[in-house]
């Protein structure tokens, strides 16, 4: 009787700890909240655009499949796994580390490797300095080991030849059917650029596509899942609907660009720089995002392209996904300042302010510096995998000082007040510092957040509320885009090194912080759904 007895307990024992595992992986799940983007309102589209939208999402998936092989590898070794829990949470970081600290959450895995699957795995930083070859550097190269064992280049055209292909069927057929010369001239020129990994020119003729209601951003863009060396570029997709309404009134600021430059507060010698006089805001909402636009936290908004010489030549295209923002606001932003700010702060966090410092945050992404000042290179070249902290972190802080100077000259819609502007920038940057440390995208926040608060911008009461000193703020935010801007323009590494390390440790105020939102079940980032 004793061994049955035993033997129930051991059983239960081995259920509870079964159960335990699952739901500890079930609630990192559930920190991403759920969001069902619908199908949208296509009363103004022909059946060939609908059509046309149709094969922009097949060619997604295919972006997509090309996305998993870079982060990760099979994508089947996720999505077979038994226990429903760990799947979800796999396909949410597209892979078994959890992109917030690069922790595995599967058995038989160690640490996200810092160069993804763009490198060998035991590849260093000293081997990759010492081997030659000129398009080790590019943003659209893996590299590889020969059958000797030395590092050579594969450009992604041949990695990932399949995949690729199918994408251009997809979009040689949009073009096909698609009403406007302006859609069918990118769309062939993306094909180009696909096949033979130059995209200089689809990126200028999609700057020239600015009469379509849709628009598809598909390719190698962004570059932080390359923490080891920040330089090559992760596939994404992004199908997009204007909102005309909106897009009228934001593309107004699109001719402001150099004043907007004229205007940063920073020495005039980091301002050289001229924006190309073909830029333009759009606002959109977002229909389907695959690849690394719906890997761990989503954009809600995009500066592109990231080519120096097009920014130069003709400028970019901010792309506000509007129906995202609203999703953030109402789910993480607003409940992270109801917990943490005191009473007489809540009341002033309000939805245009977030929309407003979001658009003029990526506005900010194409002022300021592209190549230093020195000799150095690019920004990109010279603070390798440090550029993207930094680039973020000036954003976010030249986007809330410009905001202000547009409210103080009445020429923002539906805001007036900068202490609103103000009180949902610090809303979000607390939320935001729950992306980790770890993380290029997460250092960012952390960075202005240990900045303004060491400059008295805010202070926390013991009882975990929040006053903010606002002109102290907006004072202490312009300070800090002039030193990052210098540290770009100078491409001085060793400085931005020694400013991390002082800046980019997560302080006591958030981790206490970050145990009153939990308490509150207030989720990290969101979840996309979508409706075919």
């Amino acid at each position: 009787m004793k061994r049955i007895a035993l033997a129930i307990m051991l059983l239960a024992l081995v259920v509870s700890c079964g159960t335990r595992s699952r739901s500890a992986v079930q609630k990192k799940a559930d920190e991403y909240a759920l969001v069902k983007i619908t199908a949208p309102d296509l009363s103004g589209i022909t059946d060939n655009g609908k059509e046309v939208l149709n094969l922009y999402k097949f060619a997604a998936d295919q972006a997509d499949s090309i996305y998993w092989k870079q982060v990760f590898g099979d994508k089947l070794l996720m999505t077979g796994l038994a226990d429903e829990d760990l799947k979800e949470f796999a396909l949410i970081n597209y892979g078994p580390w959890n992109r917030i600290d690069g922790k595995p959450f599967i058995e038989g895995y160690g640490d996200r490797p810092l160069g993804a699957n763009f490198y060998p795995a035991d590849m260093t930083e000293e081997e990759f300095e010492a081997f030659e070859d000129p398009d080790k550097d590019s943003r659209y190269t893996l590299v590889r080991r020969d059958s000797a064992g030395n590092l050579a280049t594969v450009w992604y055209h041949d990695a990932y030849k399949d995949n690729i292909e199918k994408i251009c069927n997809y979009l040689i057929a949009a073009a096909d059917i698609t009403i406007k010369e302006s859609v069918r001239n990118y769309l062939l020129k993306k094909v180009e650029a696909l096949r033979t990994d130059d995209y200089h020119d689809a990126e200028c003729s999609w700057l020239d596509m600015a009469d379509s209601k849709m628009d598809l951003i598909l390719g190698p863009d962004e570059v932080n899942d390359d923490q080891l060396l920040g330089k090559k570029a992760s596939y994404e997709a992004y199908v997009l609907l204007k909102d005309l309404k909106r897009t009228e009134v934001v593309n107004k600021f699109s001719g402001m660009l150099p004043q907007l430059q004229a205007a940063l507060p920073c020495a005039d010698e980091y301002k050289s720089f001229v924006p190309g006089g073909e830029s333009d805001i759009f606002t959109y909402d977002a229909l389907y995002c695959a690849g690394h636009a719906n890997a761990g936290i989503k954009l809600m908004a995009l500066n592109l392209p990231y080519d120096p010489k097009v920014q130069e030549e003709k400028g970019t295209r901010t792309v506000l996904l509007h129906n995202i923002m609203v999703e953030k606001f109402n789910r993480l932003v607003n409940p992270v300042g109801q917990v943490v700010f005191d009473p007489d702060i809540q009341g002033l966090l309000d939805a245009e302010s977030f929309y407003w410092n979001v658009a003029f945050r990526e506005i900010a992404h194409g002022l300021g510096v592209k190549e230093t000042v020195n000799g150095k290179g690019t920004v990109e070249e010279a603070l390798g995998n440090r550029a993207l902290t930094w680039e973020d972190a000036k954003a976010n802080a030249a986007g809330l000082y410009l905001v202000c100077k547009m409210i103080d000259e009445n020429k923002l819609p539906g805001i007036n007040s900068k202490d609103a502007a103000i009180a949902t920038f610090v809303a979000n940057l607390i939320r935001s510092q729950r992306f980790g440390e770890t993380s290029q995208l997460g250092r960012a926040y952390v960075m202005i957040y240990n900045y303004l608060a060491e400059k008295g911008a805010f202070s926390r009461n013991p009882g975990g509320k929040y006053t903010i000193d606002y002109q102290k703020l907006l004072d202490s935010v312009a300070e800090l885009t002039g030193i990052i801007i210098k540290t770009q323009a100078t491409g001085d590494v060793e400085f931005a090194e020694q400013f991390e390390r002082k800046y980019c440790s997560l302080s006591d105020n958030f981790r206490a912080d970050e145990r009153n939102i939990r308490l509150e079940n207030i989720p990290i980032d969101i979840k996309f759904e979508f409706q075919r």
